[in-house]
């Protein structure tokens, strides 16, 4: 699968052998990543192209990239969410709707999926994004996360829990 041209143009400013492999090789899985994380294409385009211009600072001294890559992911999303809930406290009470993006309308259940995704606590949503769309085991999140493996069950479980309610919910709304 051949990647976009925003991995393109940072892949041609970048000299490294290694570095371009790595983004050649991992743009379009880290990029599902950070879709899962933002809810949009242009905030994970800007949020993995965000990752990787730090990783490349530091690249040569680092040990698992990937895992870096989703860690500053992770980190400035939460940063995100947290400066705006702050800031929708002030500006309203009830949000609007969000509508979804072309693609997710096409398949409603993932667009159900994404919606319920994006009503979890911020650490919940990425436990839940690593653990079960990037498949990384409790330890591989732990890491990722810099929590341990327990907190990693604990919001696992929470999140999926209230997936299934969220989602259960959804469905008796619609019949």
């Amino acid at each position: 699968m051949r990647a976009s041209s925003s991995a393109e143009r940072l892949v041609a400013l970048v000299l490294d052998d290694e570095f371009r492999k790595f983004v050649e090789s991992h743009y379009n899985e880290l990029l599902g990543t950070a879709y899962l994380l933002c809810g949009s294409k242009p905030a994970a385009e800007d949020a993995l192209q965000s990752a990787l211009l730090r990783l490349m600072r530091y690249w040569p001294g680092i040990n698992d990239p990937a895992s870096y890559v989703r860690r500053v992911m992770v980190t400035q999303r939460v940063s995100r969410w947290r400066r705006v809930s702050r800031l929708r406290e002030y500006l309203t009470e009830v949000l609007p709707e969000r509508h979804a993006s072309d693609e997710t309308e096409r398949v409603g259940t993932r667009d159900e999926l994404f919606t319920a995704l994006a009503t979890l606590p911020p650490r919940t949503r990425a436990v839940i994004v690593l653990r079960y769309w990037e498949d990384l085991s409790e330890a591989e999140t732990a890491k990722v996360l810099k929590c341990s493996a327990g907190t990693v069950k604990s919001h696992a479980s929470r999140g999926l829990a209230r997936l299934r309610v969220t989602l259960a919910e959804k469905g008796e709304t619609d019949t």
